[in-house]
């Protein structure tokens, strides 16, 4: 115990003495600082006293909703989610390929201390400072909150074991090329690569369960219109057949013939029976309805299948935020703020124009993932890098 615990202060001191550590870490603390220069009153929504949403005022929404609001918004939804991953990659980057380089590693090895001892105690440091400033912005943030909105919420720290998990996928990806390559450029650079791939797989699977569920919608609808077409078609056979040429259709008046021509446009429509038409007209539209009906084949609910088995094995980053916006804003009391939104991927700019019942259908399955196969099946995986990046650890001869 005592020399993991010097294992730990060694490393604090680390990074301790970079001046990127302490960078960061002011900058957390800084922008959210910054929400004490934002403020709302009945004459809007102001920065630095200067009002520049004068609609947006407190008779629209309580100064502490507004506050939550920029929270959810843009504590967690960009400066959490993103800016705060990409910093704590760049500042952590760096721990084991300088570990590894030029000899530094053997100092430690010269003492009794087990390899993989050794390899997790850096690992769990790296963490550590991760989430330091994770505390400090959520820490800022809570103060804000309570003293600018008057409403002091202390589930905004949940904030931090949930960040901190997602960074950890991120940080075992880094710890594994950094092992592997020894070099910090190199472990970034494919670990943002890494980053990248598993965000593709995840717009994708979302793309096609968005497309399957607006198929299955517009498939059901085309079925509903066959139908009734059908159920048309066979009323009309049945009365031509039984009354090939009824005096009682024939319109008679010139009120009649008007309304007639009006709905069968032509130069024989005096002679036509108007079912006739209208027969033809509803198996026209009858066979469009099953040719459309015929390109639902369930193409998509195959490769989405696939991507979701693939998306099973890889870290699911964006659906931990989302369990990040989930579970703090229903600790929060956040459920009523405008900023709330059901996840990332249902954003304006990137939403797509489902029907209303095909949305509802998409963000239903979107809340049913439940934190096992979102946090469990991640876990699984960052756990398989690092036995892999620890194998490498303990059997390179340095």
């Amino acid at each position: 115990m005592r020399q993991t615990w010097a294992l730990l202060i060694d490393a604090y001191r680390d990074l301790n003495s970079r001046k990127l550590f302490w960078i960061v870490l002011i900058l957390s603390t800084v922008v959210a600082a910054s929400f004490f220069a934002v403020g709302i009153d009945d004459r809007g929504a102001s920065i630095f006293g200067h009002v520049f949403f004068p609609d947006y005022n407190t008779h629209f929404v309580k100064r502490s909703e507004f506050y939550k609001e920029v929270f959810v918004g843009y504590g967690i939804d960009t400066w959490l989610s993103l800016v705060a991953i990409a910093l704590a990659l760049i500042s952590t980057a760096s721990i084991f390929p300088e570990f590894l380089a030029g000899g530094a590693v053997d100092l430690y090895l010269s003492k009794p201390i087990s390899r993989i001892r050794l390899f997790l105690t850096k690992y769990f440091c790296g963490l550590l400072f991760v989430a330091m400033q994770i505390f400090c912005f959520c820490l800022t943030c809570f103060l804000v909150i309570g003293i600018r909105g008057g409403e002091w919420l202390p589930g905004v720290f949940l904030a931090v074991p949930i960040v901190l998990l997602f960074y950890s996928y991120l940080f075992a990806i880094c710890v594994f090329w950094g092992v592997w390559t020894r070099s910090t450029i190199a472990a970034l650079l494919l670990t943002i690569l890494c980053w990248f791939v598993i965000f593709g797989v995840h717009f994708a699977e979302v793309a096609m369960l968005r497309m399957q569920y607006s198929d299955e919608v517009r498939s059901k609808q085309l079925e509903e219109r066959i139908t009734r077409e059908s159920a048309i078609l066979k009323q009309v056979d049945k009365q031509l057949a039984e009354q090939p040429d009824p005096v009682a259709t024939q319109p008679t008046t010139r009120a009649a013939m008007a309304f007639w021509k009006t709905l069968f446009p032509g130069p024989d429509n005096e002679n036509v029976d108007p079912r006739v038409r209208l027969r033809e007209r509803t198996y026209d539209q009858l066979t469009a309805d099953q040719e459309e009906r015929l390109q639902y084949t369930g193409t998509i609910v195959f490769w989405h299948k696939a991507f979701y088995l693939v998306m099973t094995a890889l870290p699911k980053t964006s659906e931990t935020v989302d369990l990040l916006t989930r579970v703090l804003i229903k600790n929060t009391g956040m459920e009523g703020s405008d900023a709330t939104r059901q996840s990332d991927d249902m954003s304006d700019d990137n939403r797509v124009q489902l029907e209303d019942q095909a949305q509802q259908m998409f963000i239903k399955e979107l809340n049913s993932r439940s934190v096992s196969w979102v946090a469990g099946t991640s876990v699984g995986f960052e756990v398989v890098v690092m036995m892999i990046a620890a194998w490498m650890f303990c059997r390179r001869d340095y």
